[in-house]
């Protein structure tokens, strides 16, 4: 009766998570909707634009917030509900305007130069910014009552003078000076505006009440917050001296690109969450579905967090989420291959998943903390693109933690109170009886995995294969170099999508008609791909897009980097990297010990040259997704490292120093390799799953990125193997035998024997 009761209520709890999660999956509709999307998956236009000053002076941090503050309020005026501006560096102000149907008009109105001037009532000319002071033209003051105001520093003093003292003259009501931002003589009058002058949405900034005439610094006062002051004085100053705005990149993404990027991107992911979610049934049984519930949970928290934070969702970010899916998933692997050990040497079920969640926890929290790191670097040096994807993982990093470890462990452990399972092990991890050793009859342990398989002996045949691999790719480099996209070779990259058959002659045609030459046309079924060595001016993209829509019935996507844009990147991308490899050193040498710190980077190193060596040899293009791509496999990678070297310092413990001989070393690393081996193979394919689904299904935006994933995956799982651990195993060796440095320990008689010349 008992037995049924037990029965009963893990059938009840286990119905009630399978509503629970039911919900949750009809919840990511709505949620999923509600949240914003990038360019790659809504459309719209971007652009970066390189800000010099008017007058030739340095560009400041404050002249480029005015700048920043002048944008902001024209693109109020395009009518784009979540612009998205961002400030880069000292000169350069990125613009994404998702949504966007008419890029020339959005380019036209916010690269134009900004105009201040100064009109009455009846919207008549009176004065321009000409006469007001260079450098700073407004600043923050207070009236006579000591209220905030804006003061005005006047250069023309005749011609302010002049002004003042006429419309000082006009009868009350009219004796208004308006100032305005832009003024616009088809939409704007003072008429309309005057019930909004100073509001959001308004070229109206202020309209003074003048008394006289005045022929110094005035003061323009009113029931002013400091805030409003402080706003008022930046688009006065962004008016009087307006930056010069120099458009070096672009990119014009159409609505039906977003959409088919959007539903193969989600697709590719749903079918990659279902097969590890089969994966880990299969393999763990009970278990594994309650780390695919928890899984499920994980998903939707990552897009609650995301909506929470105000972040834009774009094609990296989506990536990053699939991707983090997979390495998710690693957490719960780890855990269950440590039940299952504990299993294996004969423990009860409930002692088992004691004992495995308590050894499992420190891998888990090390390997997540140095993605984590790298999810930082990525953050704070990368731009664009790679921002986004480092913002998705570091909020994936953290659910993780949450979900995986807490959550899952949570829901596990309710079972196992129930005490259902406790004879039942083969249905609730997939561990037969039969390996489970019974110890009070003294019997060994039965199973041990991969038991027996030296991992070292192929290891000159792996150091080989990588070398050739390597230098194929370093003498394909130092002949042909990288394959470099638009992001780090400036050019023009154009993408066509017709119904419409375009063959590349007719596209050499078409180009030489405005004297461009293609370095590159590739054709996917209706999707035709362009890339110029030139950046084109926006005139030339404008006039471009138009012929290409009109003659293919198309829909045409134009990027353009510039120069400038492509040093940056450069320099940046290795920055990065570098930053990275530096934050994991520091961090392991922490956690264990230099030994493991510099056979963790060499192996990443190696996972870096391997990946970079086969996109040189085939030709596969290195575009700024490429980068993003290294820095997840440094992360990922370290993952598989961490895991193993938690193994092979756990078992080392139990080994005296006088007992410990290379010969032992080696077989403590080779032992705790076949330990991890199930784990590695389980986590490696999890992680594998999303990222074929991604380049079989997925857009072929992220196709190079999926692709250096995947390489990357292999490596960094090869990696940890045959490079990390045999780095360490050299390391270590050289200081077996050596006696440890015993720090002196002199007492008081030791010193009063020394000082009477007693030998001591």
């Amino acid at each position: 009766m008992k037995g049924k009761n037990k029965k009963k209520k893990v059938i009840l709890t286990t119905c009630l998570l399978l509503l629970i999660t039911a919900v949750i999956c009809y919840l990511f509709v709505p949620l999923f909707s509600s949240l914003k999307f990038g360019l790659d998956l809504q459309g719209g236009f971007e652009i970066l634009y390189k800000a010099e000053s008017i007058d030739g002076s340095k560009m400041t941090q404050e002249k480029l917030t005015a700048t920043y503050k002048t944008l902001s309020k024209r693109i109020d005026s395009l009518g784009v509900s979540e612009p998205e501006i961002v400030l880069e560096g000292n000169n350069r102000i990125r613009v994404k305007l998702a949504g966007v149907t008419d890029p020339e008009t959005a380019r036209s109105q916010l690269s134009t130069v900004a105009t201040l001037t100064f009109r009455d009532t009846d919207d008549n000319l009176l004065m321009t910014s000409d006469v007001l002071s260079s450098g700073v033209a407004a600043r923050v003051g207070q009236d006579q009552s000591g209220n905030p105001a804006v003061a005005l520093s006047v250069k023309d003093k005749d011609t302010f003078y002049d002004a003042t003292s006429t419309v000082s003259q006009y009868e009350s009501g009219k004796n208004l000076i308006v100032i305005w931002l832009d003024y616009n003589e088809m939409t704007d009058s003072y008429a309309n505006e005057g019930s909004r002058c100073g509001s959001s949405g308004s070229n109206c900034l202020s309209a003074a009440t003048v008394s006289q005439g005045f022929a110094s610094d005035v003061i323009i006062q009113g029931n002013f917050t400091q805030e409003e002051v402080q706003n008022l004085v930046d688009l006065i100053n962004s008016g009087s001296l307006p930056s010069k705005l120099t458009e070096i990149s672009s990119n014009t993404v159409g609505a039906s690109f977003g959409d088919q990027t959007l539903q193969t991107t989600l697709v590719a992911g749903i079918i990659g969450v279902v097969a590890i979610s089969l994966i880990l049934m299969c393999v763990y049984h009970f278990a594994g579905l309650i780390s695919s519930i928890g899984m499920i949970i994980y998903a939707f928290l990552v897009f609650l967090v995301f909506w929470v934070v105000g972040g834009v969702l774009t094609l990296p970010g989506i990536a990053a989420l699939v991707l983090g899916i997979g390495m998710a998933v690693d957490s719960n692997v780890i855990t269950f291959s440590r039940i299952r050990d504990e299993l294996y040497m004969g423990k009860g079920l409930t002692l088992a998943y004691k004992e495995g969640i308590k050894s499992s926890f420190s891998a888990i929290i090390d390997s997540n903390i140095t993605t984590f790191i790298v999810a930082i670097i990525m953050f704070m040096l990368g731009e664009s693109s790679i921002k986004g994807f480092a913002t998705v993982l570091i909020i994936t990093v953290l659910v993780t933690m949450f979900t995986m470890v807490f959550l899952t462990r949570w829901l596990l452990n309710m079972f196992i109170k129930t005490g259902y399972f406790e004879d039942k092990p083969g249905l609730f991890i997939n561990v037969k009886k039969t390996d489970i050793p019974d110890v009070s009859k003294n019997e060994k342990v039965k199973k041990v995995p991969f038991k027996g398989v030296n991992f070292f002996k192929h290891k000159k045949l792996c150091y080989a294969l990588s070398i050739l691999i390597i230098l194929s790719g370093v003498i394909t480099f130092c002949v042909q170099g990288f394959n470099l996209g638009i992001d780090y070779k400036a050019g023009t990259n154009i993408t066509i999508v017709s119904d419409q058959k375009i063959t590349k002659k007719a596209i050499k045609e078409d180009l030489a008609n405005y004297n461009l030459e293609a370095a590159k046309i590739e054709k996917n079924s209706n999707e035709t791909s362009i890339r110029i060595d030139e950046s084109l001016s926006g005139d030339d993209v404008k006039s471009l897009n138009k012929y290409l829509e009109d003659k293919y019935d198309a829909k045409v996507n134009i990027g353009v980097v510039s120069n400038l844009v492509a040093k940056e990147l450069v320099k940046n991308a290795i920055i990065s990297i570098l930053f990275a490899l530096v934050g994991i050193i520091l961090y392991i040498s922490l956690r264990f010990k230099f030994s493991y710190a510099f056979g963790g980077v060499v192996a990443l190193v190696h996972d870096v040259l391997i990946i970079a060596s086969i996109f040189a040899f085939a030709r596969l293009e290195v575009a700024s997704m490429f980068i993003a791509a290294i820095l997840a496999i440094v992360g990922y990678s370290i993952n598989d490292t961490i895991v193993l070297f938690d193994r092979i310092r756990e078992n080392l413990g139990d080994i005296s120093d006088k007992k410990m001989t290379k010969e032992r070393l080696e077989e403590v690393v080779n032992e705790s390799i076949a330990a991890t081996f199930t784990r590695t193979i389980y986590t490696s394919l999890t992680t594998l799953l999303p990222i074929i689904a991604l380049m079989v299904l997925g857009s072929s935006e992220i196709l190079n990125f999926n692709i250096a994933m995947l390489i990357g995956v292999l490596s960094g799982t090869y990696s940890s193997i045959f490079i990390a651990s045999t780095i360490f195993i050299r390391l270590e060796s050289k200081n077996i035998g050596k006696p440890k440095k015993v720090k002196k320990v002199y007492t008081d008689e030791y010193e009063e024997k020394k000082i009477k010349g007693v030998n001591c």
